[in-house]
């Protein structure tokens, strides 16, 4: 038998059940939340960049594919026509004849002097000779330039990346003839953003500087990619047009570089606000299925059932919506 005393000892613990928990007093009151909308943004590449042969001719050594990245100024392929090598040849050989007539007409020039200087020959051959020298010096330099404007031609056969950025599309294989003017590659350039299409009831309420939260890429190994479910972008621009019912909006958001042009994700974008009543998660106790709050009222402490709404984060912690319930102004017991 245990001691009378320890018995009702035993029995005291029993009836007053678990030590008590500190807690706290939150004062409800109305908050400001935005209204989200699910969406969907499609990924585009801020430029669209074709770069284009400058010259016609056979298509050789096409560097890229689709897919690649390039930079601006790199050679992505060569083109080549057969013509630009007979004219550079024609214009060789017209450089080398012409020189060879001024190199005898400097020669004539020269002896027409040193008989003048003799008193053997007349001004008008000296003048005559020094006139055909200058003829011949004008022709050659003009040859010079036609060999300059072919070379020129020959180096315009190859065809540069117009800026940073990756391959969409190469529409021509090597041997294919093009025309001056024509795309060898499709390139996105200048950054990736989203592009979304609201219903047009959202216009006046999407707001430029929005921050807007962007779910995770659906086309990763969710569970191998050390991924966070939503991440955030901001608004940037809102069109002043409507097409179709629809607005268009753009959306920036870090880490869009390994994305496909053309991809689709979910955005969730504030398209109003409304006001609710938040308290500390910790303030909400459920049994049986029913959620209740504990507030402080003038005979004591009483506990409520309440209807919850959705969760959300903010500085101090994460708290839940109530939607019936509790009033502006009531005492809730945070344990």
């Amino acid at each position: 038998m245990w001691p009378r005393s320890l018995t009702f000892s035993l029995i005291f613990l029993a009836l007053a059940g678990p030590p008590a928990i500190a807690a706290d007093e939150h004062v409800v009151s109305a908050t400001t939340i935005p209204e989200l909308k699910a969406v969907f943004g499609r990924v585009e590449s801020r430029d669209m960049i074709a770069a284009r042969a400058r010259i016609g001719g056979t298509v050789r050594d096409i560097q890229v594919e689709a897919g690649s990245s390039v930079e601006a100024g790199a050679v992505i392929a060569v083109v080549v026509d057969d013509k630009i090598a007979l004219e550079r040849e024609a214009a060789e050989a017209e450089i080398a004849a012409l020189q060879s007539q001024r190199d005898n007409a400097q020669v004539e020039l020269d002896r027409a002097q040193q008989l003048l200087a003799r008193g053997t020959a007349t001004q008008a051959r000296v003048d005559q000779a020094t006139t055909q020298v200058g003829v011949l010096t004008s022709q050659l330099a003009a040859a010079e330039a036609r060999r300059a404007v072919v070379a020129q031609q020959s180096a315009e056969g190859e065809v540069l990346a117009p800026a940073d950025g990756r391959v969409l599309t190469v529409p021509v294989t090597e041997g294919s003839v093009i025309l001056p003017g024509e795309t060898i590659a499709t390139i996105a350039g200048g950054g990736y953003f989203l592009r979304l299409a609201l219903p047009e009831r959202h216009a006046a309420e999407i707001v430029e500087g929005d921050t807007v939260l962007v779910g995770r890429r659906a086309l990763v190994d969710t569970e191998a990619a050390d991924l966070p479910s939503v991440s955030e972008g901001k608004l940037v621009k809102v069109y002043p047009e409507i097409d179709s019912g629809r607005v268009l909006a753009d959306v920036e958001v870090e880490g869009l570089g390994d994305y496909f042009v053309g991809e689709r994700t979910r955005v969730w974008i504030p398209v109003g606000r409304r006001s609710a009543i938040l308290v500390p998660v910790e303030a909400v106790t459920t049994r049986h299925g029913v959620d209740y709050v504990r507030i402080v009222g003038e005979d004591g402490e009483v506990e409520i059932a309440v209807i919850l709404g959705e969760t959300v984060e903010e500085d101090d912690g994460r708290r839940v919506e109530i939607l019936t319930g509790l009033s502006e102004g009531d005492k809730v017991v945070v344990q």
